[in-house]
């Protein structure tokens, strides 16, 4: 074989040839079968990216030593690659806290305010001045008039502080609007009693959104299928509804629990479960239904 390959190539050329394909070989055989650093596992990478989602004023290195704490070690420069790879931007440029975050961390401080008109059989619009806990959802109707003076809106921002002084209810902000209709007095008030007014942007609702969407609520069960004949009637509707929202109506934003009552233990007995006895209670001549297992 050598002898007819021997003109065409030297054999320096062959011994290399020889040379690269044991080297080769051994390269092939010791390669490891992973490359690199192995990669992260999957719930750690959750974790750090919740980490850093629920703690915007935390860095890698902060995020590395939580970590730590919890009994997961990696290395500090593997949090700064999953954050750089989620695309999440250094601790200083995700401190700044955003209109939801402020009152998601701040909900069992925050009360909301807002006024909503309703109009009669007979044309006249009535007023309705209403507040809100964020963290319970508790709703509060302070009155309703035809002639929201500056005089009627102070005397009811008073009983509101009275209310909330003898619940103990500890408010640090108040939501509001730009109406016309609160006076420079019903900010003095709630000052006196630790309460800080915060008021929403011009037009923009969202800022105020857990109170708008009560009257949204308040609209599609209860106005939009009762005719309101006068001033007295609609505050007796009000306040029906108010006891309905506060102590039957489950509530998403708090999980499906009512404002002034905890879920119940689940039905966890078979038989219970197979002979349910429910009865209906009905509101407002059955505007409004309520269910409730038979004692």
């Amino acid at each position: 074989m050598l002898r007819r390959v021997r003109l065409l190539v030297r054999p320096e050329t062959v011994l290399r040839w020889h040379r690269d394909l044991v080297a080769h070989r051994h390269a092939v055989a010791s390669r490891p079968k992973r490359a690199g650093r192995p990669p992260t596992v999957r719930s750690i990478r959750r974790l750090v990216l919740r980490l850093a989602r629920e703690n915007s004023s935390w860095g890698y290195r902060r995020i590395h030593g939580e970590l730590l704490v919890l009994g997961v070690k990696v290395a500090a420069s593997t949090v700064w690659e999953i954050l750089q790879e989620a695309g999440i931007d250094p601790a200083p440029q995700r401190t700044s806290e955003n209109w939801a975050t402020f009152l998601r961390t701040q909900a069992r401080a925050v009360l909301a305010a807002d006024f909503f008109e309703v109009v009669t059989l007979t044309g006249t619009r009535i007023y309705v001045l209403t507040v809100i806990e964020h963290a319970s959802r508790r709703i509060r109707i302070l009155g309703a008039t035809a002639h929201p003076t500056a005089t009627w809106v102070t005397q009811a921002v008073r009983n509101l502080a009275m209310d909330l002084e003898d619940a103990g209810h500890t408010a640090r902000y108040l939501i509001r609007d730009r109406d016309g209709k609160f006076p420079a007095l019903f900010d003095t008030i709630l000052a006196d009693a630790g309460v800080k007014t915060v008021l929403s942007g011009v037009q923009m609702p969202r800022m105020n959104s857990i109170m708008e969407r009560w009257i949204q609520s308040c609209r599609h069960e209860l106005l939009d299928r009762t005719l309101i004949w006068n001033q007295r009637h609609l505050l007796h509707a009000l306040h029906e509804y108010e006891r309905h929202h506060n102590v039957h109506r489950p509530h998403r934003g708090i999980s499906n629990a009512r404002p002034l009552h905890p879920l119940p233990n689940p039905i966890t007995d078979p038989d219970t479960i197979t002979r349910l006895d429910i009865r209906r209670r009905d509101r407002l001549g059955g505007v409004l239904h309520e269910y409730e297992r038979a004692a």
